[in-house]
């Protein structure tokens, strides 16, 4: 007997009625700050000569694979929007800037060596290691990241989807950072609150799908998991991970 594969037809929800947005979440390319190893959080710089090749590699890849996106959104921080440029030229689409797709805030982190970070906060990077979600530098923990990030990324769902016909999926991409893509994919896997550090940091300019099943009422009603930190170039060494999250643990 033949072995039976893929997804069964009842564990699917009811496409007659319902559509599917596909997110693809684009990680920015390396930054300045990312190869000093300082923290960004909602600061940091541009993007490194590294960075501009990862990010025109990444561009080639999308246009490719995704040619007829619905919308394009992007943080607002100037690596990631350095990061969508290419594409955005290549392609002339236009993007949309949503501030809710920045990094976590990391306070008076921010702009610091990692290893001043561990010297000079050590009570928060203790209560991080025993499983605290502090907030970093008095700014922002990653549950409120993951909340605003989830919200974004619901509302940008339905906008996907908006005037599709039933049974259809529309894309969108979305240029962001590493944190961003750990606490939606931690979403997607219905992990804990603190289920991000079961992850491993994306890469610079890596590639995570979402699958985001959107129900008559522009209701997201279940988030499936396409991939995660895909690299889709090895010309260019993408193994950089973030600067963002000193203290966390490592799967």
């Amino acid at each position: 007997m033949a072995a039976v594969s893929g997804r069964w037809a009842v564990d699917e929800p009811q496409f007659e009625t319902w559509r599917e947005a596909q997110l693809i979440l684009i990680r920015h390319g390396e930054s300045h700050w990312n190869a000093e190893g300082r923290v960004q959080g909602q600061l940091g710089t541009g993007l490194t000569p590294l960075g501009h090749t990862q990010a025109a590699a990444v561009s080639r890849h999308l246009h490719a694979t995704y040619p007829k996106p619905a919308l394009v959104f992007s943080s607002d921080l100037e690596r990631v929007m350095q990061t969508s440029a290419p594409y955005l030229s290549r392609t002339g689409y236009p993007v949309e800037l949503d501030k809710r797709l920045r990094e976590i805030d990391c306070g008076a982190w921010s702009g610091l060596l990692r290893e001043d970070v561990l010297e000079r906060f050590p009570e928060e990077i203790a209560a991080i290691q025993a499983g605290e979600d502090v907030r970093r530098g008095g700014g922002e923990n990653f549950a409120a990241m993951r909340a605003r990030v989830g919200e974004a990324l619901r509302d940008i769902a339905e906008l996907t989807v908006r005037g599709i016909p039933p049974e259809n999926t529309a894309t969108a991409l979305v240029f962001t950072h590493g944190g961003p893509v750990r606490v939606a994919t931690a979403e997607a896997l219905d992990l804990p609150p603190d289920g991000h550090r079961l992850l491993e940091p994306p890469d610079n300019c890596s590639v995570t799908i979402l699958n985001m099943t959107v129900d008559p009422d522009g209701e997201v009603t279940a988030i499936r998991l396409g991939g995660y930190n895909s690299v889709f170039f090895s010309s260019v060494d993408a193994t950089t991970h973030s600067a963002d999250a000193v203290g966390e643990r490592q799967p």
